[in-house]
């Protein structure tokens, strides 16, 4: 979906580029990612007060779950919802993994603070964990840069996610460390 002037331009407005860029989010010209992670924090602190709530209310049932197991099951909807969102914003701005497309940073960042509790994320949690991400997102170490290479929205998706996993380890442990 091209406009008439020029066939390259996609549609910004299209659907899956609107969600794909965290509300154009990531059309911001310098670091797109840095800003879509930035979006993951207060998705963190939505799931985590989502989870936590919603945890409460099952106490008292047959089926009691803890809120660290509801907010991950969240989070594999939005990974899992994201992924052929990410395919088709792809294809309209005909790359691989395009710049703009900062869902998955946004998804990534909560998926880091899974390993700390909701009432623990204050501004240092939240900067420590957006930092590793960064770290991690960036630099790509091993098994990270080879998800980067799964199929489609697939692989927009899996390379941030094992990025958010490698961070959510270091936070783990510089929390039971007492360094934070």
């Amino acid at each position: 979906m091209a406009d008439s002037e020029n066939p390259l331009t996609p549609d910004w407005l299209a659907p899956s580029l609107l969600i794909a860029t965290c509300g154009w989010i990531g059309r911001i010209p310098f670091a797109p990612g840095t800003f879509g992670s930035l979006v993951g924090l207060p998705l963190s602190l939505a799931t985590g007060a989502a989870a936590t709530w919603l945890a409460g209310r099952l106490a008292a049932s047959a089926v009691p779950m803890p809120a660290v197991a509801i907010e991950a099951a969240i989070l594999a909807v939005f990974f899992l919802a994201a992924i052929p969102i990410c395919t088709r914003a792809a294809a309209l701005l005909a790359s691989k993994d395009p710049g703009p497309v900062v869902i998955d940073e946004a998804v990534a960042v909560p998926v880091v603070l899974l390993a700390v509790p909701p009432a623990a994320r204050g501004l240092v949690i939240l900067a420590a964990a957006f930092v590793l991400f960064r770290i991690f997102d960036i630099l790509k170490p091993p098994p990270v840069r080879q998800l980067e290479r799964l199929p489609r929205g697939l692989g927009i998706m899996a390379d941030d996610i094992g990025a958010a996993a490698l961070a959510a380890g270091c936070l783990a442990a510089a929390r039971w460390q007492g360094l934070l």
